[in-house]
C-alpha cells in the first residue's frame, strides 16, 4: 500500500475497537477509508481470506490481488507506526511504553467488560442497543426487517453476557469497578491531559474506544459517567479528533515525574484485571473451559479465553525485555497497586 493511498478498513459504529482505531488514524493524520458494515461479508465480497477470529474493525493491507485482512488493534497500531508521519502513539522510553501497554491491554480486555455488561444487562440499555445497532448497518432498513433483526440481536447478545462474567452476582462488582475507574480518571485528568503526559499514547486510544460507547452510546453508563467524572465526558469528546494537536517529545512525562494520580488507575488494574488474568491463565494451562475466582469480594465465573492468556504472556515478555534500570522504574510505579502480581522477572 502506498503511503498516499487510504488505509482500508471495515467496522461498526457500536464497536469500541473501531472507534479506537478511527480516532487513532485521525490523530496520526493517516488517510483512511472506512466501510461501515460486517467484516465477514466484506471479506467474502472482496475474495479475501477471513482472519480467525474475525471481528470489527478489520483492516486490509497489501496491493491489489495480494490483500491481507487483519483484526487485532494492538499489533495494527505498531504496524501503522512504520507508515509516514512522526505523530507516534508509542513513547520512546521503554519503561513509559510498557506502562502504556498495560493501560491499552486493560482497556481492551477489562474495560470492554464494562461496555458489554452495561449494554446488555439492563433492559433499558439492551433495548437501546438492539434498536440502534441494526440501523447503523442500514439506516434505510425496512421496518419489518428492523423488528426481526432487533429481536435477534438482543436475544443473542443478552445470552452471551456470561462470556464476560456478567451476571446478577457480578453486576454490582462491575458497577463498583467502573465507578472507581471513573474516579481515578477524574483525578488523573485534573493533573494532565492524557494518561502519560500532554500527548495521547496507544493506551489513551484504547480507553477512548471503550468510553466512546460507555459515554456516547449506552444510557446507564452515560449517566454514571456524567455524575462521577465530567472530565472524562469532556475528554471523550476531545479524543474523538486530535488531528489538530501538535505533539512534541517533551510532552511525554517520565515515570519518575508522573503525578501520583497515575497510580490510581494502576490500582484498579491491579485490583480487578490482574486477578482475572492470573485466574484465566491458570485455567488455560489446566485445559479448563471455565474459570472462577474471588474478585473484589464476589465469586467471578466466566469462559476461559486463550487469547487473554496470550495477552498476559506478551505483557511479561515486554517486561522481561526491559533493562534492569527500566524494570526498576516500572516496579517503583506499580509497587503496591496489585499490577506487580502478574509481572514475572523470568
Amino acid at each position: 500500500m502506498a503511503h498516499d493511498e487510504p488505509i482500508r478498513l471495515v467496522g461498526g459504529v457500536g464497536s469500541p475497537y473501531t472507534q479506537k482505531m478511527v480516532a487513532l488514524l485521525r490523530y496520526r493524520r493517516l488517510p483512511y477509508a472506512i466501510q461501515w458494515g460486517i467484516s465477514a461479508e466484506v471479506c467474502d465480497a472482496m475474495g479475501v481470506d477471513k482472519p480467525r477470529p474475525i471481528f470489527e474493525p478489520t483492516f486490509f493491507f497489501g496491493e491489489e490481488g495480494h490483500t491481507q485482512a487483519v483484526c487485532d488493534s494492538t499489533p495494527i497500531i505498531r504496524r501503522l507506526e512504520g507508515l509516514a508521519g512522526d505523530r507516534s502513539v508509542l513513547p520512546g522510553d521503554p519503561a513509559l511504553a510498557f506502562v502504556d501497554y498495560l493501560i491499552e491491554d486493560f482497556a481492551d480486555e477489562w474495560c470492554t467488560k464494562y461496555m458489554f455488561h452495561y449494554r446488555w444487562h439492563a433492559k433499558l440499555d439492551a433495548d437501546n442497543a438492539s434498536t440502534l445497532l441494526p440501523l447503523t448497518m442500514n439506516v434505510a432498513m425496512p421496518e419489518d426487517d428492523h423488528k426481526s433483526f432487533k429481536h435477534w440481536v438482543e436475544e443473542r447478545q443478552v445470552s452471551r453476557l456470561y462470556v464476560v462474567g456478567s451476571n446478577d452476582t457480578t453486576a454490582p462488582v462491575i458497577d463498583a469497578s467502573y465507578r472507581r475507574f471513573l474516579a481515578a480518571l477524574e483525578n488523573h485528568l485534573s493533573n494532565q491531559k492524557y494518561m502519560l503526559g500532554n500527548r495521547p499514547a496507544a493506551g489513551d486510544f484504547g480507553l477512548y474506544g471503550q468510553l466512546s460507547q460507555l459515554v456516547g452510546f449506552d444510557p446507564t453508563p452515560r449517566a454514571i459517567t456524567h455524575q462521577v467524572s465530567p472530565r472524562t465526558v469532556a475528554w471523550v469528546d476531545l479524543m474523538r479528533d486530535q488531528s489538530g494537536l501538535e505533539p512534541s517529545e517533551q510532552d511525554w512525562i517520565s515515570l519518575a515525574d508522573q503525578p501520583e494520580s497515575l497510580r490510581g488507575l494502576l490500582k484498579e488494574i491491579g485490583r480487578m484485571y490482574a486477578l482475572a488474568q492470573l485466574a484465566n491463565a491458570r485455567a488455560v494451562q489446566a485445559g479448563e473451559k471455565i474459570w472462577d475466582a474471588e474478585i473484589d469480594g464476589a465469586t467471578w465465573t466466566q469462559q476461559t479465553f486463550p487469547y487473554q492468556a496470550k495477552c498476559l504472556r506478551w505483557t511479561n515478555e515486554l517486561y522481561q525485555a526491559l533493562s534492569e534500570a527500566e524494570r526498576a522504574s516500572v516496579d517503583e510505579v506499580v509497587e503496591g497497586t496489585g499490577v506487580e502480581t502478574m509481572l514475572l522477572t523470568k
